[in-house]
């Protein structure tokens, strides 16, 4: 169900993903975890079986935990799944410090999982949560045994049109300013609007799923730091664009020692079909699934195809040396 990579489609900056999933899984528990200067929200799924491997979803910019549900609940009979809440998103509230930045994302990532004591796991991230992951993965490979993007906030030269309204995000004063504008749209008309850019046909989303999105919508509306969340992470992808050296994404998406399962859409407004290329030359043990009716999220469209691919991942991996222990001892030689 793959595709080659299809022209004329032109490079983009991320949006917002829906604020829930299509199809939230009933058998999810969350709970609330607390460190120093940051609170997480952790969506939790029991897993079939004792003794799975396991793993933890990464949602993007303006998305929550419950983006993954639809997969988390396909998968729980192969790895012991998680979801978190970003700081400042789903049910998470933001940090002491306010820093949206990646950085600041990836910080809060690799804090809970030293917290939690489940590494190395099996990383899932989607959009700013595919950026946020493959940083995670560059600094601290001892955490990730296997990676897998959906359509990451890779950078990109040139943005599309129908991405420069999240992008604008980042200048100062720009997100109060659309709040005033759009403040008599109604919470079904924003749904609208976000699902339109992230599915590649809208129509997949059942009446049950949209009804679910239009609450979830109406209930950070009331958040106080709504915008903020929004539009310091929208700056924090934008500033993260900017980087070179070692701090580039691209250069640490080089860097990134785990089994890599990149998935990208055919009919991604925000993220360009054409960067699957680019990204299957940067990490040097990848593989790429291309689906061309998807959207944005392509996990919330096709999760039996994305889990499919994920499990043929770990079957892949799982023939081959343990990078993990290979890594952690070189990072205790010192090298």
């Amino acid at each position: 169900m793959s595709s080659t990579e299809q022209p004329g489609i032109r490079a983009g900056t991320p949006h917002a993903v829906p604020p829930t999933s299509p199809r939230v899984g009933d058998g999810e528990t969350p709970r609330s975890v607390r460190l120093t200067g940051l609170t997480l929200n952790v969506r939790a799924r029991a897993a079939r079986r004792d003794g799975l491997p396991p793993a933890l979803y990464v949602h993007g910019l303006g998305g929550s935990s419950q983006n993954w549900s639809a997969l988390m609940e396909l998968l729980d009979e192969t790895v012991d799944g998680e979801a978190v809440d970003l700081p400042g998103f789903g049910h998470s509230p933001p940090p002491d410090d306010g820093d949206y930045s990646v950085t600041g994302h990836a910080r809060a990532v690799i804090r809970y999982l030293d917290a939690a004591g489940r590494g190395p796991v099996h990383l899932l991230g989607n959009s700013m949560g595919g950026a946020v992951s493959t940083r995670v993965a560059a600094v601290r490979p001892d955490l990730v045994r296997t990676l897998t993007l959906v359509s990451p906030a890779l950078p990109e030269l040139r943005p599309q049109r129908t991405a420069l309204p999240t992008a604008l995000l980042a200048f100062p004063g720009i997100a109060p300013l659309f709040g005033r504008l759009t403040r008599d749209w109604t919470a079904e008309r924003r749904t609208r609007e976000v699902l339109a850019l992230c599915y590649g046909d809208p129509g997949r989303v059942s009446p049950q799923g949209f009804r679910a999105a239009v609450e979830e919508y109406e209930r950070r509306l009331t958040l106080p730091y709504f915008w903020d969340s929004l539009a310091g992470s929208a700056r924090g992808i934008v500033n993260a664009y900017t980087l070179g050296g070692q701090h580039s994404l691209w250069r640490q998406a080089e860097r990134v020692l785990a089994p890599t399962q990149l998935v990208y859409g055919g009919r991604d407004l925000l993220v360009s079909f054409r960067m699957a290329r680019r990204a299957k030359a940067a990490f040097r043990d990848s593989r790429l699934l291309t689906l061309p009716e998807a959207g944005h999220v392509a996990m919330m469209e096709y999760p039996e195809v994305v889990a499919g691919a994920f499990r043929e991942l770990l079957a892949e991996a799982g023939r081959r040396p343990d990078r993990t222990a290979m890594t952690s001892e070189t990072l205790m030689r010192g090298a």
